[in-house]
C-alpha cells in the first residue's frame, strides 16, 4: 500500500469515526434516574402507619458502609456521603466493572 492508499485509508476511518461520534451526541441529553441507597430494610404495614415522627428504622447497613449508586435502577457506583455547600453528595470510591454490570443484567 502505497503513502496515497495510506492517506485515504485514514481519512475514511476518522470520517468513520465522527460520524459515529455525531451519531452518539443525541444520548448526552437523554435524562437517567440516578439514586443513592443508604440501606434497606422489611417492616409489616402495620407497623408503618403506626409510625410518628422520632421513629427508628433499622437499615441493613452498618454506619460507614459505602452506599450504593444506582442509575436506571443499575449499581453503577459505591462510595461515601460528603456536604458540600450544605447539600449532600457522593464520594465515588469504587465504580462497578462493566464486565460486573453485564452480569447483573441476567
Amino acid at each position: 500500500m502505497d503513502n496515497k492508499e495510506a492517506a485515504k485509508s485514514q481519512a475514511k476511518a476518522a470520517q468513520r469515526v465522527e460520524e459515529g461520534a455525531k451519531n452518539l451526541e443525541f444520548l448526552l441529553d437523554l435524562p437517567l434516574n440516578v439514586s443513592v441507597e443508604v440501606g434497606r430494610s422489611r417492616i409489616m404495614i402495620k407497623d408503618l402507619l403506626q409510625m410518628r415522627e422520632g421513629n427508628v428504622i433499622e437499615l441493613d447497613k452498618l454506619a460507614g458502609e459505602p452506599l450504593d449508586l444506582y442509575v436506571n435502577s443499575r449499581l453503577i457506583a459505591r462510595g461515601e456521603a460528603v456536604l458540600v455547600n450544605d447539600k449532600f453528595g457522593i464520594r465515588l470510591t469504587d465504580v462497578v466493572s462493566p464486565t460486573e454490570r453485564i452480569e447483573t443484567l441476567g
